[in-house]
């Protein structure tokens, strides 16, 4: 991904991203779009401006030292404090692969079988703030990766595309 000219406004607190306002989606209509055409300066001005769906972390019940999350599953907030991103890795390595996606339904399509599957909404911050804690560990980014329309970014050019 190409990268973007850093901004210039302030980071501050953040209203939660309200799934009323959405109409209840876990959807970003402008990132499938940019996906469809594989324009890698789309994809980057839809993550700025608009939502990404993370897979979110699903800890089994009996985990005691697990923080609580407060938003529940799916419902489309911001991650609360103790939501944590749901990563995928190759057996006997200590790097991770972040897989985000345009909706939802394009999360299920990977792991259709999967009766834990939950996800979160990020925005850029969220999506900028992830990357920089965990920019050692992620070796690549995916987005829609059981297609059709995969694309695949570094996390350092995807982390200077939000800026």
């Amino acid at each position: 991904m190409n990268a973007a000219t850093p901004s210039s406004e302030p980071v501050g607190p953040r209203e939660p991203v309200d799934p009323a306002d959405r109409n209840g989606t876990f959807r970003s209509e402008s990132l499938e779009l940019a996906l469809a055409a594989q324009d890698a300066a789309a994809v980057a001005f839809a993550l700025r401006h608009d939502v990404v769906v993370v897979p979110k972390l699903v800890l089994p019940a009996d985990t005691t030292d697990a923080a609580p999350s407060t938003g529940g599953p799916d419902d489309g907030a911001l991650p609360d404090e103790g939501d944590q991103v749901r990563v995928f890795g190759r057996e006997n390595t200590d790097k991770r692969i972040l897989l985000l996606f345009s909706s939802a339904e394009a999360y299920a399509a990977m792991v259709p079988d999967d009766p834990d599957r939950q996800v979160m909404l990020y925005d850029a911050l969220s999506l900028r703030v992830f990357l920089e804690a965990h920019l050692d560990v992620i070796e690549q980014v995916f987005f829609d990766i059981a297609g059709p329309h995969t694309m695949a970014a570094a996390p350092e050019d995807l982390l200077k595309a939000l800026r």
